[in-house]
């Protein structure tokens, strides 16, 4: 590795290969982790994150993912300030690392900051850019579905900041396999390059992308990011630090709310990961990682513990047996089957 003016680091081994790749059908190049920031403010306060941006970036680290709402527990945009303050620390910073944000949840109660209306998404654009202190978003991405926006409204607006050189990207997070493939198609009409990534929730838990989020973002050049691949903190060991009383995200929110329904899988899932001599954590995300049409995983780093081991996660993939018996556990919806509509023809 070679260190640069700015404290990054330059991969330059073997590593390198499966670090990065292209999102989707781009020439955009990142690496497969992003470092996602949804805890920056209220669980992990300024000066500790620019350290773990610091620590993730000299690790080869270099996408970084956020939200214009990210921060609420402070203030609604807290989360991109912390980001702004932290690429201008170092002059060259903002080249050498990739920026999404998104667009579309309430910024406020007022009717025109939500959504995904063309007022909406250029003001909040603009807010964003103002915040992140930089001249351009790498990937804006619709943070969830507007069903009362047609697309040649939504595409006008994002047609308008690319012109700008304000977005270079577009991406879509939460969206169902049929609305990536409607974008795609209303895109192809403007001659506009549409959707290149989506971000959704997958894990051993939670397959619901495999029946037709994956299949329509593989079918149409969309890269897969993937958020929340440990479901919150249920697949991290969360019965072990429960008995141990270190539980700390995984005790709440959807790991705590699944918990009750899954104990008995997730007590065969401890056990088999303590056959397999690893952390149910990197079980987790190696899984994740090993999944046809997975760009990428979104981690939630709050030390820099857990950033060591997603780097481990990427670098030591699961035996194919592994995979099998994790498959048996958690086996697919339908077991690989067609879709539930698909079911009734």
């Amino acid at each position: 590795m070679s260190s640069g003016n700015d404290g990054t680091v330059a991969v330059r081994t073997g590593a390198e290969v499966a670090l990065r790749t292209n999102l989707g059908r781009t020439g955009l190049v990142i690496s497969r982790l992003a470092v996602g920031t949804v805890n920056i403010g209220g669980r992990v306060e300024e000066p500790e994150a620019h350290r773990l941006l610091d620590y993730a970036l000299d690790r080869g680290l270099d996408f970084i993912d956020t939200a214009n709402m990210y921060g609420w527990r402070v203030h609604k945009g807290y989360t991109e300030e912390v980001i702004g303050r932290w690429l201008a620390r170092s002059p060259r910073r903002r080249d050498r690392v990739v920026v999404a944000t998104k667009v579309g949840n309430p910024m406020s109660d007022r009717p025109n900051e939500s959504g995904l209306s063309a007022r909406h998404i250029i003001a909040a654009c603009e807010a964003s850019l103002r915040r992140l202190g930089t001249d351009w978003i790498d990937l804006y991405q619709m943070h969830c579905v507007d069903h009362t926006v047609g697309w040649d409204e939504v595409y006008q607006a994002m047609e308008t900041l690319v012109r700008q050189g304000k977005v270079r990207y577009v991406g879509s997070s939460n969206f169902a396999g049929w609305q990536l493939a409607s974008a795609q198609e209303a895109a192809r009409r403007r001659g506009f390059l549409g959707l290149v990534s989506e971000q959704c929730v997958y894990n051993l838990v939670t397959r619901h992308a495999e029946l037709e989020v994956i299949p329509a973002a593989m079918a149409n050049g969309i890269g897969l990011l993937v958020w929340s691949p440990l479901h919150g903190g249920l697949l991290s060991g969360v019965l072990r630090k429960l008995r141990e009383g270190t539980a700390v995200k995984s005790a709440q929110g959807r790991s705590a709310l699944a918990l009750d329904d899954l104990r008995s899988q997730i007590e065969e899932y401890e056990q088999l990961c303590l056959e397999f001599g690893q952390d149910p954590a990197l079980v987790g995300m190696k899984w994740v990682l090993s999944r046809p049409g997975v760009t990428g995983l979104v981690i939630g780093p709050r030390t820099e513990e857990h950033i060591d081991g997603a780097l481990e996660a990427l670098a030591k993939p699961l035996s194919e047996n592994e995979l099998a018996r994790l498959d048996a556990l958690f086996p697919p919806i339908g077991r690989g089957g067609p879709a539930p509509d698909a079911w009734l023809s």
